[in-house]
């Protein structure tokens, strides 16, 4: 409701201020004519010294011209006070999901630490105790870094380990890793395609990828979840489909699901966890890469695919993916001279 009440109030104010300014302009023209009828008219009869052959132009631009400046300007001061008020309530969403995603797994450890230093437990319920406490300490700390990693690649502070793979062995790899993580069966995700090629990836960045992937195509389906990877080639890149069975992502949310903070809520699943920063963190790990992620959607309950573009090795952005590794060679030689030392 106070959401609603600020934009009603910003369009109230943009749409009384173009009132103000379209009369101030009515009014100057106003002045401008009736003044210059006025000397027309009567001139001659006050003084024969007074000739108006023509109105003064100049006059007339420079007040029209000043006017158009302020409207201008106006609009822009009500156009970035629209894009701040949206950072600032994305900023407080953010603040608020990570502080949930905090204070649950924090008051999970507590509890369980309670109870040990209260009660006499026995060993099996110890060992189950300290397992949901190591998970959730796990967990705090993968939110954790996903921030500090946000922060990193922000700032161009990334650490570079970019090296040449066989691009379906490696794709294979990291998909089926991030099934393993989140106890997928071969049922519930398959590979199709083949990849006759070489890319450059930084394993442990792209790892993320498929994780945050496979991650929302859970969060985001009912049981079973069905995800499709599906590869193939393209002229000079590199074609990975994420195809999943989800609820699906409304056009009017695709272009915007790749933003800072942004999270869409849906009815049919009220309850999903997270911060925003999970789909973002993979556009940039991508366009690292030398890449581009898209979704597409047909609808609702029609599942999601993200279609992920990857450079080929020595077919496209030659120099981009030569940057990369020699940004890594160098790295790996500090590495070696500080070990060295």
């Amino acid at each position: 409701m106070k959401k609603r009440r600020s934009l009603l109030f910003l369009i109230i104010a943009f749409i009384f201020a173009q009132i103000a300014w379209m009369g101030l302009l009515g009014l100057w023209i106003y002045w401008y004519v009736s003044n210059y009828l006025m000397f027309k008219q009567v001139g001659n009869k006050l003084s024969p010294q007074i000739v108006i052959d023509s109105p003064n132009v100049g006059i007339f631009v420079i007040g029209i011209i000043s006017i158009v400046l302020i409207a201008v300007a106006m609009f822009f001061i009500f156009r970035n006070l629209t894009v701040q008020m949206k950072v600032t309530r994305l900023y407080d969403n953010f603040i608020a999901n990570v502080t949930h995603e905090l204070k649950s797994p924090l008051s999970s450890i507590q509890l369980y630490l309670e109870t040990l230093s209260i009660k006499s437990v026995r060993a099996e319920k110890q060992k189950e105790f300290l397992d949901i406490m190591i998970k959730d300490a796990s967990r705090l700390k993968k939110l954790i870094n996903s921030i500090l990693e946000i922060s990193r690649l922000e700032q161009k502070r990334i650490a570079h380990n970019y090296h040449v793979y066989n691009a379906d062995s490696i794709i294979r790899q990291l998909v089926s890793d991030a099934a393993e993580q989140f106890r997928l069966s071969e049922k519930n995700i398959k590979i199709e395609g083949e990849l006759q090629c070489k890319c450059v990836i930084d394993k442990d960045a792209m790892q993320i990828v498929f994780d945050n992937l496979t991650d929302n195509a859970i969060k985001y389906s009912m049981p079973p979840v069905k995800i499709n990877v599906k590869l193939s080639l393209l002229s000079k890149r590199i074609l990975i489909e994420h195809i999943d069975n989800g609820i699906g992502i409304e056009t009017k949310n695709q272009k915007n699901i790749f933003n800072k903070f942004q999270r869409i809520d849906n009815k049919n699943i009220p309850n999903v966890k997270g911060t925003g920063l999970g789909l973002y963190w993979v556009r940039e790990i991508i366009k690292f890469h030398g890449g581009k992620i898209t979704v597409v959607s047909e609808g609702e309950n029609k599942g999601s695919c993200f279609r992920i573009e990857l450079p080929i090795y020595k077919t496209s952005k030659k120099f981009y993916i030569n940057k990369l590794l020699r940004q890594t060679a160098r790295k790996e030689k500090i590495m070696e001279n500080a070990d060295g030392e």
